[in-house]
């Protein structure tokens, strides 16, 4: 693409963060209308539009037109990805059920780089990206369009989720949740987290490369951590089950720091490359769910569409900002090492203040007869 458009590689990874901003932004009007008119419409037209501009984009000729897609294709992503079905899942299934939904939704998310990135790399080898692009919009709109268009519903009955320990009933609305120390912790930690994911899988082969590590040896590392969410995923219905969403997920951000700290002592570690890997990808993967779970723990399902959105706007702009803000701080404070220290204590600390706002928010169950 960059020999073709006649663009440099920074002109054409920057589409990709444009078009992560964008969906980050329109994550939260898309979930005012997920929470008014269900998942139905929103689905399908977000597959339709996603098809119709990978077959634009296998056209494009320009630099210009390659943005205008990007830019448009920030609405599909926010219209199919995770946030909606997370909203679809969380109105449809209550308690467990509702865990183990999710569950299978991650897992099947998760296998997504695993399944075509090597199809992908294959029909670039064999065709061309344009030619590779075509068919990839013809997979999309066969697995995608008629699932939305045809067996998703288009407005999901009400399902009573009360719970004895919920802060504020089954159905807080957005500015309710918006007035709360929780929310605002969660939102912050999440970002957080997605903001160094995002900083680890980028900069991890430079670093270690820099240290002796050979450049295959790193890009296995970071396969290897992705196919470690898939146990943590898992591992995360029975977990919660035993401990609630909430204790979850503050531990999963503590346990981020921990792979963090593993991150910057791996040169020098014996073994740390391997605590890394097993730490740190348990870890995210557990944090993808841990997302959807706690909010629908927290602040009920009634609009949780809306909620998740607002989170969403600053954690997937996080994921956006990561590539240039991690290159900031690696400028800022002379090296890499001290970055990965400074995220790992940025966890501590956002898991700390998670930990308290929790606490706060919970109210006393009504005793029997009150």
């Amino acid at each position: 693409m960059e020999r073709d458009l006649g663009a440099s590689r920074a002109a054409v990874t920057g589409a990709f963060t444009v078009g992560m901003g964008i969906a980050a932004l329109a994550a939260l009007p898309l979930g005012r209308w997920l929470d008014r008119r269900g998942p139905w419409a929103l689905m399908t037209v977000g597959s339709c539009l996603g098809t119709a501009l990978l077959v634009a984009w296998s056209r494009t000729e320009s630099l210009t037109g390659f943005y205008v897609i990007w830019t448009l294709m920030g609405f599909a992503l926010a219209a199919t990805l995770y946030e909606p079905a997370f909203g679809a899942v969380v109105r449809w299934f209550p308690g467990e059920n509702r865990d183990r939904a999710l569950t299978i939704v991650t897992l099947a998310g998760a296998l997504a780089s695993t399944i075509f990135m090597p199809i992908a790399a294959w029909l670039v080898e064999h065709g061309g990206w344009r030619q590779a692009l075509l068919v990839l919009a013809a997979i999309l709109a066969v697995l995608t369009i008629p699932l939305h268009a045809v067996v998703l519903r288009r407005q999901p009955p009400h399902v009573d989720r009360t719970n004895e320990r919920a802060p504020r009933g089954p159905g807080s609305t957005l500015g309710e949740a918006s007035r709360t120390p929780i929310f605002w912790a969660l939102a912050v930690a999440f970002s957080i987290a997605n903001f160094s994911t995002t900083a680890v899988t980028l900069h991890l082969i430079p670093y270690m490369v820099a240290h002796g590590r050979s450049a295959v040896t790193m890009a296995a590392s970071i396969g290897w951590m992705g196919a470690m969410q898939i146990p943590g995923r898992l591992l995360f219905v029975a977990v919660t089950a035993r401990f609630g969403a909430l204790g979850v997920t503050m531990t999963v951000f503590l346990a981020q720091a921990v792979g963090l700290a593993l991150v910057a002592l791996a040169p020098s570690l014996p073994g740390g490359l391997f605590l890394m890997i097993v730490v740190l990808g348990a870890a995210n993967g557990m944090g993808t769910l841990a997302r959807a779970t706690t909010l629908a723990e927290v602040f009920g399902a009634g609009h949780y569409a809306s909620i998740g959105g607002a989170v969403a706007l600053g954690a997937n702009g996080a994921r956006a900002a990561g590539p240039l803000g991690a290159s900031l701080l690696y400028l800022a404070l002379g090296g890499y090492r001290p970055v990965f220290w400074a995220l790992a204590g940025a966890l501590v600390v956002v898991g700390v203040v998670v930990a308290v706002a929790a606490r706060e928010a919970w109210e006393p169950a009504a005793a029997p007869g009150a």
